[in-house]
C-alpha cells in the first residue's frame, strides 16, 4: 500500500489530505465539547442539527461547485477553499450562541463541499492503474481514520494542557498546510469540456450517470447503511460518555478513537480482500455487520449491560463495517464514467450520499434526546437494514465492466459502431459501459 507514495503528485495530495484531516479531527472533538458547553445534556440534539446543516450544504453545494469549476482552475480553487476553511474555523472559538455555531458550520462546510469531491476526482487521473488506485483508496481511508483515531488521541493529550477552544487553532494549521501542499503539486492536464456545456447541464449529467448506473444506486443505498452507524457514533458519543457514564473530555476522545481504530483495521485489510473478492460481496458483507452491530448494541443498551469496554467493542465493530462500506466506493465510481465525467460523478456522489446523513444525523440526535439511546439505536438499525436490502436488490450479482449491447438508433457506419467493430446486421458490440450521450440507459 505504501509503495504508491512513490508517485510525487499523489504523495503531495495525500499529505495535504492527512494534515487537513488531522485538523478536522481536532475540530470534531472541539465542536462536540463546544456543543456540550453551550447546551449541556441537549448537546446531542445540537450536534445532530449542526451536522444535518453540514449534510444539507453538501447535498446542495457540491454538484454546483463540481459543475462551476473548470478543470484548468482546479488547483487554484482547492487552495481558495482551504483558506476559506481557515477563516471559518478560527471564528468558532468566539461563538457564544448556538445559532452562531449553526451559521459558521454552514459556511465552513460550503467550502468543504466544494473542496472534497474536486480533490477526490483528481486522484484517479493521477493513478491510472486500478491496482494502484485501490491502494490509494485504502490509504485515503486510513487518512480519514486519522480524524476518528489519531486526532481524538491527540486531542486527549492537548486537552491536558489547553482548553478545547485551542483545538480549533490546530484545525486552522492543518488547512494552511493543506493549501501549501496543493500548491506544490502538479495536477493532470485539463480535461476537454464540451463548449456548449452549461454548469447546470454538467451538474445534471453527473446526477444522471449516477442514478442510471445500477452499481452506483447500490453504492448510494450502502452509504445510507454507513450513515446509520456513523451518525450514532458521531452525534451521541459525547452525551453517552459525559452525561450517562460520567466520563471526562479525554474519555470522549478515546471513545471516538475506538471507532477510528476499527475503521483503520478494515482499511489495512481491504486491498488484499479486494484483489481476491468482488466489491459487491465485501460491501454487502460490511453492511450486514453494520446492521447486526447496531442491533446488538441496542440490545445491550436496553438490557442495561453498558460500560466503557462494551462501548469500545461496539464502536470498533461499527468502525470496521463503516470502512468496508465506504472505502471501495471510489473503485465503483471510476469504472462508471469517462475521465471527462469523473469530477461530475464524484460531485454527484458527494451530494447524494450525504442526503442519507441528513436523515441519520437528526434521527440519532433528536430521537436520542426525546426517546432515549435505545430507541435511537433501533431506529438507526432499521434504517441500515432498509439500505442493505435496497443495495442487494439494486446491484446485479454479475456486474461486468464490459457489456454487450446494441444501438438500433444509430446507422451502421456511425463512428462509435465502427470503433468497436459492431456486427453490421445486429449493430451489436461490447465495450466498457458507462452512461453518456450515446448510452443514456443501462442495458437490460
Amino acid at each position: 500500500m505504501i509503495e504508491i507514495l512513490r508517485h510525487r503528485n499523489f504523495r503531495h495530495l495525500f499529505l495535504a489530505q492527512v494534515v487537513a484531516l488531522v485538523g478536522t479531527g481536532l475540530a470534531t472533538v472541539a465542536l462536540a465539547l463546544l456543543a456540550y458547553d453551550l447546551a449541556g445534556d441537549r448537546a446531542g440534539a445540537v450536534l445532530g442539527t449542526a451536522l444535518a446543516i453540514k449534510m444539507a450544504v453538501y447535498v446542495v453545494i457540491s454538484p454546483l461547485a463540481g459543475a462551476l469549476v473548470t478543470p484548468r482552475h482546479r488547483k487554484r480553487v482547492l487552495v481558495v477553499f482551504d483558506l476559506i476553511r481557515v477563516v471559518m474555523v478560527l471564528a468558532l472559538p468566539f461563538v457564544t450562541e448556538i445559532w452562531q455555531v449553526y451559521l459558521l458550520i454552514a459556511l465552513l462546510q460550503t467550502a468543504s463541499a466544494g473542496f472534497t469531491p474536486l480533490f477526490q476526482s483528481v486522484i484517479p487521473e493521477i493513478l491510472t492503474d486500478e491496482r494502484d488506485y485501490t491502494r490509494a483508496l485504502s490509504l485515503s481511508r486510513l487518512a480519514y481514520d486519522l480524524e476518528s483515531l489519531l486526532s481524538p488521541a491527540l486531542a486527549a493529550v492537548l486537552l491536558m494542557v489547553i482548553s478545547f477552544h485551542g483545538l480549533f487553532a490546530g484545525t486552522a494549521v492543518g488547512f494552511v498546510l493543506s493549501a501549501l501542499l496543493v500548491l506544490g503539486s502538479t495536477l493532470p492536464e485539463p480535461i476537454t469540456v464540451r463548449a456548449n456545456d452549461t454548469p447546470y447541464a454538467r451538474a445534471l449529467r453527473g446526477m444522471r450517470i449516477y442514478l442510471h448506473t445500477p452499481r452506483l444506486r447500490a453504492l448510494l443505498a450502502l452509504n445510507l447503511v454507513a450513515a446509520a452507524g456513523g451518525a450514532m457514533v458521531f452525534v451521541n458519543t459525547i452525551v453517552i460518555m459525559r452525561s450517562t457514564m460520567g466520563g471526562s473530555e479525554q474519555d470522549v476522545a478515546w471513545a471516538l478513537a475506538a471507532f477510528g481504530g476499527g475503521s483503520m483495521l478494515a482499511a489495512v485489510l481491504l486491498p488484499g480482500l479486494l484483489d481476491r473478492q468482488h466489491d459487491r460481496r465485501i460491501m454487502l458483507s460490511a453492511g450486514m455487520v453494520m446492521v447486526l452491530g447496531l442491533a446488538a448494541t441496542a440490545a445491550v443498551w436496553l438490557f442495561q449491560h453498558w460500560n466503557w469496554w462494551v462501548l469500545a467493542i461496539a464502536w470498533i465493530v461499527l468502525g470496521i463495517a463503516y470502512a468496508g462500506l465506504i472505502t471501495p466506493g471510489g473503485r465503483l465510481l471510476r469504472r462508471s464514467a469517462s475521465s471527462a465525467d469523473l469530477p461530475l460523478l464524484f460531485a454527484a456522489q458527494f451530494s447524494l450520499v450525504h442526503a442519507g446523513w441528513m436523515v441519520a444525523y437528526p434521527l440519532a440526535g433528536w430521537l436520542g434526546e426525546a426517546a432515549g439511546f435505545g430507541t435511537a439505536l433501533i431506529a438507526l438499525c432499521a434504517l441500515a437494514a432498509l439500505g442493505l436490502v435496497a443495495a442487494w436488490l439494486a446491484w446485479p450479482a454479475e456486474d461486468p465492466v464490459v457489456l454487450a449491447h446494441r444501438h438500433d438508433d444509430l446507422p451502421a457506419d456511425h463512428p462509435h459502431l465502427l470503433e468497436h467493430f459492431a456486427d453490421a446486421d445486429a449493430l451489436r458490440h461490447a465495450h466498457p459501459y458507462t452512461i453518456d450521450d450515446l448510452h443514456p440507459r443501462w442495458p437490460a
